[in-house]
């Protein structure tokens, strides 16, 4: 079977959910190509080459792009991962909480070529090869250079129900461990291609936090020089306490944490399960072991206020967190998708709407919205103390004039998941 993989967008990383089914249907037997749109150009040859065509839809952003790439491919195609669900207007929706092993099972139903009856086997090592080289993905900047990134998942799911979350919506508060010899593994080809660092892709790395450890362990045994990052609830940094020195001799050096907002009363809403005074502590407990954390902000909310947004940008000042946060997450509206857990919390939710993939809701401080937006875009590579500021007195705040504030360690791909397309990803295809 000829099977071309398509990813549309995998957070600025070389996408493991295009080469973890191509590894698979490789070692079966199928004759496989992958596609990776956030760097190349679509390839009508290459859709009327194959006998099947899958495309990755891990986010928001990536099934906005390819519900635009769907309706132009001739043969059977389909769509798999989280939002699966919300293309199946466009392609066949392969809805599982393990969709490598769905999309081997689709692109064999029927098939009329002979297939070696090879074991659909977890510890396959992703197809990397297949895909365009870690240079052309995110890096690591760290102290003025730049560092090749290898990303892995040490568990694919959730054990939370945040009601704003995707996950919850397939993963209903369940995880799937992976293999730690087959993450080795995984790390150790892309070692081989250049990577210094680990991104630790898990939506929260501590939802098993025993096998989280035994993962970096065994990854820093093999390579001792790579650093690393994952991302971890408040409450779960609050409570594994314990860990976060051996964390940073393992070799991380940021977190990322989903903070939301300062509001307590939108996070109760959110069921985010912590407190902005609990978020505060988080900060200062990965600081004393030498660990960057990095906030992820949901700022416009159906109940945010003028005052919250001033509380988000006096609470980054506060906590001396301006280096610390990309420009773009103060400018994060919340997406509604179908099946969201909040359907039923927010009130005045319009009709569905299938080209946006949200349920709409309107705000007073939609324009200041559209006016945080415009003005991050138009920054561009503007120093972030800049950009912070410029935010500032969009609400009346005093600029704090911080232009000695260098950026914290970071990857160059600012964006995140729950996250609209920019202009510039749409016009890419």
């Amino acid at each position: 079977m000829k099977v071309l993989l398509v990813s549309t967008y995998a957070l600025g990383h070389q996408p493991l959910a295009v080469a973890g089914p191509a590894g698979r249907l490789r070692a079966r037997g199928h004759d496989v190509r992958c596609l990776d749109l956030s760097v190349d150009p679509w390839d009508p040859a290459l859709a009327a080459w194959a006998d099947k065509v899958a495309l990755s839809v891990p986010m928001h952003t990536a099934a906005r792009l390819a519900r635009q790439v769907a309706p132009t491919i001739p043969g059977p195609v389909a769509c798999y991962g989280l939002y699966a669900a919300m293309c199946r207007d466009v392609a066949t929706a392969l809805v599982s909480r393990d969709p490598d092993t769905e999309v081997v099972r689709w692109i064999e139903a029927g098939a009329s070529v002979e297939v070696d009856a090879v074991e659909v086997d977890a510890r396959t090592l992703p197809a990397r090869d297949l895909l365009p080289p870690l240079e052309r993905y995110t890096h690591l900047v760290r102290a003025g250079t730049e560092h090749l990134v290898a990303s892995v998942e040490a568990s694919r799911g959730c054990a939370h129900r945040c009601r704003h979350c995707p996950v919850p919506v397939v993963f209903d508060g369940r995880i799937q461990i992976n293999d730690v010899d087959a993450v080795v593994a995984d790390v150790a080809q892309q070692v081989a291609m250049g990577a210094r660092h680990v991104t630790y892709g898990d939506p929260d790395f501590f939802n098993g936090p025993h096998h989280a450890l035994r993962v970096v362990r065994a990854v820093h045994a093999r390579f001792p020089d790579l650093t690393f990052d994952c991302t971890v609830k408040v409450e779960h940094i609050l409570q594994h306490a314990a860990v976060w020195g051996e964390m940073a001799a393992l070799g991380c050096i940021f977190v990322v944490s989903a903070f939301e907002s300062v509001n307590d009363a939108t996070l109760e809403l959110l069921d985010k399960g912590h407190t902005a005074a609990e978020a505060g502590k988080a900060v200062e407990l990965l600081r004393g072991h030498g660990i960057t954390i990095r906030p992820s902000w949901l700022p416009f909310t159906p109940w945010a206020t003028f005052g919250d947004l001033r509380a988000i940008l006096e609470f980054v000042a506060e906590h001396e967190l301006v280096g610390n946060v990309d420009p773009v997450q103060y400018t994060i509206r919340l997406l509604v998708p179908e099946g969201s857990l909040l359907l039923g919390h927010i009130d005045g939710l319009g009709p569905w709407d299938a080209a946006r993939l949200t349920y709409p809701w309107t705000s007073p401080l939609d324009d200041l919205q559209v006016r945080f937006a415009a003005l991050v875009e138009a920054a561009g590579d503007a120093p972030i103390p800049v950009v912070y500021d410029a935010l500032r007195a969009e609400v009346g705040l005093a600029p704090l004039g911080l232009t000695g504030v260098a950026p914290s360690p970071r990857l160059t791909e600012p964006w995140f998941c729950c996250a609209e397309p920019t202009e510039l990803q749409l016009r890419a295809l």
